[in-house]
């Protein structure tokens, strides 16, 4: 092609119309694509004030430039809204086929407006787009929904995402569902489009895509594989997938186990760890263009789930089930697995919502009478149970549908027990075992709690010290890697003291929060073999390749910045608070039940100067977190 084309479809389901946009260049320079396009439209165009589950809101799909191309991993799709569970920018990442089936079908994203009158589903064939009835689905999970368009269409190549039960009965933490086993999870996306009388968007494409500059492009493709297959965590990470993250975060009491009462559950090595993958699972499975394969595929060949089988074994809900709410085995963990899947539910916060659940029960908040049934920990027929309640909003489940921190308002006494940051339930990692660049974005993240959003690329997760406690973290790696890590030289030195070999936590998190920023705009996986590997440098050259659009480091990186600041723009304007960005009191007030010298507990005056440093180090006001006139002028963001 002689020029790039970012090329939205924009459909109002009010007034049943389908319109094309085309995005001018000097927004692509300045936001990349991906999440940075979905955060200038939901910034944009949502009204302050929304009710996120009205007409005003809008659903936004927004392709990784990338995407399609054969770049390694390059597949990732950003959904936005304003989310129905904080009331803050909803978004949300997947990958899987899907981003890749509609750039071949000549576009690079969806803006959705409105509400149907009666359920729908979206058909994008090439350029054929309709607005489907779909009443004959409506009431059906995500994999049923799949089967029956599929079918209806007579393509089994075609790439759906749907919403099952939880997103039409609007769960504030319903998911969308990209094919059967992926997910935009987090934020509660699927009820929104649950609200706009939406069950699915159906993609399929035929045509291709070429690079401006064919040849240079090629050449950093074969690059970035060669670093990316040289990387010190591809090996393991593709033999372990990110189930390697299991055994560490046991051996340094930073489970969730039973709603973060215990860091280290009972049994956890033996039946719940990485030394299980073998035992379920032979083979990996991967994304469109992904030389890692980090997801397992597992079967159950015995016992009271014989005969299962799915993309499973990641790490989210085996920390979720397996310590949050003590479920000791991995098949059970599957089982509960495909059954979120199948109701759209995001496996984070539905974790969160039975344990915090389970520890009212054992506190004897929540009663037998209140529930319908026992809910000791570790039952995972209860679990499945309340899953199904909640997904339908029946009685108990009604009320955990609004996520912990709403449910506990309604629950007499039990506020304490809600983990949360932001609304968002809190995902894995117990900051009192592991202070972390990770375990401290869970404060920063934009999303609210959440750990994927924020993550030092050279985190080495066989050493836990914090020789300057809660300033910073171990940085045990050779002088090799510090000398090939794709950082300007000025903020390298900011960063990382290679005398005493620590990184700095405020500063560290400024960077990988805008280069995370960067990966969900031009579409790339966040996996450590991937972000440790590709830099700015080379996503410059990538963009400027393939797009034709001239890019420098310097530029990229003040586009991860700049969408960064506008997320969080979004969030202040309606009603982000300083004091949000702290962890439960229980993290400050209580060791975990295991620790038995009483000493993990988190020093809320330290974490205070933590969140001060890094506000200063990102160019905002120091006790509040507002970012200054000077640093959105020099970003662009003043109107």
């Amino acid at each position: 092609m002689d020029k790039y084309f970012s090329r939205f479809i924009e459909v109002d389901l009010n007034e049943q119309t389908i319109d094309i946009l085309t995005i001018d260049e000097r927004i692509l320079k300045e936001y990349l694509g991906g999440a940075g396009l979905s955060a200038k439209f939901i910034y944009d165009r949502v009204p302050i004030g929304a009710d996120p589950l009205g007409e005003e809101n809008i659903l936004c799909f927004s392709v990784g430039t990338f995407a399609g191309t054969g770049l390694p991993t390059a597949c990732r799709v950003e959904a936005s809204a304003k989310s129905p569970l904080t009331g803050l920018i909803g978004t949300s990442n997947s990958g899987n086929y899907w981003g890749a089936e509609l750039v071949y079908a000549g576009y690079n994203g969806i803006i959705i407006r409105g509400r149907a009158k009666e359920p729908s589903y979206l058909s994008i064939i090439n350029d054929q787009i309709g607005i489907i009835p779909a009443e004959k689905l409506w009431g059906l999970d995500s994999w049923d929904t799949m089967t029956l368009i599929r079918n209806e269409l007579g393509d089994s190549d075609i790439q759906i995402a749907s919403i099952g039960q939880a997103g039409e009965n609007r769960v504030k933490y319903a998911s969308i569902q990209n094919g059967p086993y992926d997910a935009w999870g987090r934020t509660g996306l699927g009820a929104v489009m649950g609200s706009k009388n939406l069950k699915a968007i159906a993609v399929r494409g035929t045509g291709s895509i070429r690079p401006k500059d064919e040849k240079t492009f090629l050449k950093e493709v074969e690059s970035s594989l060669e670093a990316i297959m040289a990387s010190p965590f591809y090996d393991a990470f593709k033999e372990y997938g990110t189930m390697l993250a299991t055994i560490p975060y046991y051996n340094f009491g930073a489970l969730p186990g039973r709603n973060f009462q215990i860091g280290k559950p009972s049994g956890w090595m033996e039946n719940r760890s990485r030394k299980v993958v073998k035992q379920y699972s032979n083979r990996g499975v991967a994304c469109i263009s992904c030389p890692i394969a980090c997801a397992h595929w597992v079967e159950v060949k015995e016992g009271k789930y014989e005969g299962l089988s799915l993309k499973d074994m990641e790490v989210t809900p085996v920390i979720g089930f397996g310590a949050g709410c003590d479920i000791n085995n991995i098949p059970a963990i599957s089982k509960i697995s495909e059954i979120c899947q199948r109701f759209g539910l995001d496996m984070v916060s539905a974790a969160s919502s039975i344990a915090f659940a389970m520890e009212l029960f054992q506190r004897g908040l929540l009663k037998i009478e209140d529930i319908g049934f026992s809910l000791e920990w570790g039952d995972e027929d209860a679990v499945i149970k309340l899953l199904e309640k909640i997904a339908m909003r029946e009685g108990i489940g009604a009320i955990l549908a609004e996520g912990v921190k709403e449910a506990s308002k309604q629950i007499s006494g039990s506020e304490y027990y809600a983990m949360h940051v932001k609304g968002l339930e809190i995902p894995m990692i117990d900051p009192r075992g592991r202070w972390s660049t990770w375990s401290f974005g869970n404060l920063t993240n934009i999303r609210g709690g959440d750990h994927l959003r924020n993550r030092n690329p050279v985190e080495n997760l066989r050493f836990n010290e914090n020789r300057t406690p809660y300033k910073t973290e171990a940085f045990e790696f050779g002088q090799g890697m510090y000398d090939s890590f794709d950082m300007p030289e000025d903020v390298k030195e900011n960063i990382f003291d290679k005398d005493i070999k620590q990184v700095d936590i405020a500063e560290m998190s400024k960077w990988s929060e805008d280069l995370i920023s960067v990966y969900n705009s031009v579409g790339l996986c966040i996996r450590p073999p991937v972000l440790q590997s590709i830099g700015p440098s080379a996503i410059a050259r990538l963009y400027s390749s393939f797009t034709g659009i001239e890019m420098t480091a310097e530029m990229i990186m003040k586009a991860g910045e700049r969408i960064w600041n506008l997320q969080k723009l979004f969030n202040l304007r309606e009603g982000e608070k300083p004091e949000d960005s702290l962890y439960p009191d229980r993290f400050f007030n209580e060791a975990q039940s295991d620790d038995v010298d009483n000493e993990r507990k988190l020093d809320l005056i330290k974490v205070k100067e933590i969140l001060d440093s890094y506000y200063e180090t990102r160019g905002w006001k120091a006790d509040s977190g507002i970012p200054t006139y000077d640093k959105l002028r020099e970003l662009g963001l003043l109107k």
